[in-house]
């Protein structure tokens, strides 16, 4: 809850003590907390809550806070300095003449307040997290919220200015080693994954139910050219559920966005107000209208009339899956076999490398045991309009999970390093053009 995000309190008796001049504390209630300056970056101050309020937030985040004295002081040492670098490079943003649209900063402390706020079954008892937490008011949490995100974006806009400056930093074969042993104990596991290629076999309407399509979509046409209001004529009829709503729109859409290549081609034909004929595709039956063109971009809308796939077409389509399975075992080559069978709306190919858990459901259950080579049996998937389409996978490669070893992330680690190193000497080089006073 938000009590963990910010127990200042918790942590102030760890060391607060010892900072405080003796003649202060016998003048101050032992109640009342006492902050004061640790360091003076340019002409702003950093205090000591600053420092707690940042280990809090670290804590929050998994941080474990040492019991040793020693090693306390060592932590807020080395939050400071993190601190230091990051006003530094808000005083640098400034300097630069950098901006941040509030408009984005809102939004994204918004969305976090949202997330918290999920978590309460009250707005009494969100307040009374907030306040228990140290926080005030949810009005005083928003507003420190986005004082944060505004610095974090002014530091993330500074040093993507800076780091274009920035030369590049050898790292040895022997840093990359000692890089590796020093996190052996803390690299996650390597996740099993898998890639593969697929063959997607969809239903196809009837003869009957494409010419009942056509028809209407030929009927809407009239309607239109008569004068009828595209956009409501969308809203009422259209079967994309992805623009129905908007009337159709589409957005703006440059040459090879996606779009299938027949629909591409009729929409880059027309002029502004034109509407198309009807044309066909793998989803059905299209009517487009252009609204704007500029510049290698086309804004436009579209009715959708799909053919009505029936219980028969899906049957037919579970047979011909079968049968692609038992011709690819046999030998047929995959491009052959994607000419006649793979829907073209999906994709196809060596796909890329994806973690075995993180695969939808059905997938997971078709590539269980599956090695490099099997040939999965056809397997049912859901489109977003619900229609059911079979699936047919070959696994490429197969990676069990296990440890990493030094030879699979050794660019990783040394990229990693030299990375570390560039930003360490860039923030070092500001320091020296900035004045930091430390009081810690």
């Amino acid at each position: 809850m938000l009590r963990h995000f910010l127990a200042t309190a918790a942590l102030v008796p760890l060391t607060l003590g010892a900072q405080t001049p003796v003649s202060a504390a016998r003048s101050i209630p032992a109640a009342l907390p006492i902050d004061r300056v640790v360091a003076i970056v340019g002409d702003q101050p950093l205090l000591w809550t600053d420092v707690l309020t940042a280990i809090n937030q670290r804590r929050a985040q998994g941080l474990k806070i040492p019991t040793d004295s020693a090693q306390q002081s060592a932590l807020g040492r080395t939050v400071l300095g993190e601190l230091i670098d990051e006003e530094i490079l808000v005083q640098k943003a400034k300097e630069m003449k950098l901006e941040v649209v509030d408009a984005e900063v809102a939004s994204a402390a918004d969305r976090q307040i949202k997330g918290i706020r999920s978590q309460f079954k009250s707005d009494e008892e969100y307040r009374t997290e907030l306040r228990n937490a140290g926080l005030g008011s949810p009005e005083e949490y928003r507003k420190s919220l986005i004082e944060q995100y505004h610095r974090q974006q002014l530091q993330q806009k500074a040093f993507a200015e800076l780091r274009k400056r920035a030369k590049p930093v050898n790292v040895t074969e022997e840093e990359v080693t000692a890089a590796f042993e020093r996190s052996r104990a803390d690299l996650q596991k390597r996740p099993a994954t898998v890639t593969f290629r697929q063959i997607i076999v969809a239903p196809h309407a009837s003869p009957a139910a494409q010419a009942k399509a056509r028809a209407r979509a030929e009927s809407l046409l009239v309607e239109i050219r008569k004068g009828g209001d595209f956009e409501q004529i969308a809203k009422r009829e259209s079967m994309d559920p992805g623009t129905k709503a908007l009337g159709g729109d589409l957005g703006w859409n440059r040459r090879g966005s996606g779009l299938v290549p027949e629909f591409e081609a009729m929409m880059f034909a027309l002029r502004p107000g034109e509407v198309s004929p009807v044309i066909q595709t793998a989803f059905g039956y299209h009517i487009i209208r252009v609204d704007r063109v500029q510049s290698a971009e086309v804004k436009a809308r579209h009715i959708l009339i799909a053919p009505v796939i029936d219980s028969t077409d899906v049957a037919r389509a579970r047979v011909e899956a079968d049968t692609v399975a038992a011709q690819w075992r046999r030998g047929a080559s995959y491009d052959s076999l994607v000419v006649k069978h793979h829907d073209a709306t999906e994709e196809k190919g060596v796909l890329q490398p994806f973690n075995r858990d993180s695969l939808p459901a059905s997938y997971q259950a078709a590539l269980t045991g599956a090695k490099a080579g099997t040939i999965t049996s056809p397997f049912q998937l859901a489109n977003p309009r619900g229609q059911p389409k079979f699936a047919v996978l070959q696994v490429v490669t197969a990676t069990d999970a296990g440890e990493y070893n030094p030879s699979e992330i050794r660019d990783q680690i040394r990229a990693q390093l030299a990375d570390e190193r560039s930003i360490r000497r860039l923030l070092d080089d500001l320091r020296r053009q900035t004045y930091v006073s430390l009081r810690m």
